[in-house]
C-alpha cells in the first residue's frame, strides 16, 4: 500500500483542546445523530433518491414514477412508503389520483448539496 492510499495519522500525540472545546459546544445528542444516520441509510439506496430527484422537478403519481424509473408501481409504492416514513414526502389527493412531492426544501437541499458533492472536482 502506498503512503497515498495509507490512513494518515499523528506522528506524535498532541490534543488540541480549543478544538475539543468547539465540538463539545455543538456536539449532537444520541438522538440526534440516530435520526441522521437513519436518513443517510434511507438515502443510501439509489432508486430513492433517483425518485427524491424526480420529485424535485415535478409532483408526480406511482405511474408517472414507474414509467420513469422502469419499475412496477409496486416497488414504487415501497419505496414511496419508506420515503414518507422518513418525512422525505409527502402526497395530496386529487380525485382518483395521489399526487407526491418533497416533503419540504430541506430535502431539495440535502438532494442538491449531495450532488454537487459529488460532482466536485477533487485537487488532491
Amino acid at each position: 500500500m502506498s503512503q497515498e492510499e495509507s490512513t494518515e495519522v499523528c506522528r506524535r500525540r498532541r490534543v488540541h483542546p480549543e478544538s475539543i472545546a468547539q465540538v463539545r459546544a455543538s456536539e449532537i445528542n444520541e438522538d440526534t445523530a440516530r435520526g441522521l444516520a437513519e436518513l443517510f441509510r434511507i438515502l443510501g439506496e439509489s432508486t430513492r433518491v433517483r425518485i427524491l430527484h424526480a420529485l424535485s422537478c415535478a409532483e408526480l403519481c406511482v405511474c408517472d414514477l414507474s414509467e420513469l424509473l422502469e419499475m412496477s408501481p409496486s416497488a414504487v409504492s415501497h419505496q414511496l412508503r419508506l420515503l414518507r416514513a422518513n418525512k422525505l414526502v409527502r402526497f395530496r389527493r386529487s380525485g382518483k389520483n395521489v399526487f407526491y412531492s418533497l416533503d419540504d426544501e430541506h430535502v431539495e437541499g440535502l438532494l442538491r448539496q449531495g450532488t454537487e458533492h459529488v460532482l466536485e472536482e477533487r485537487t488532491s
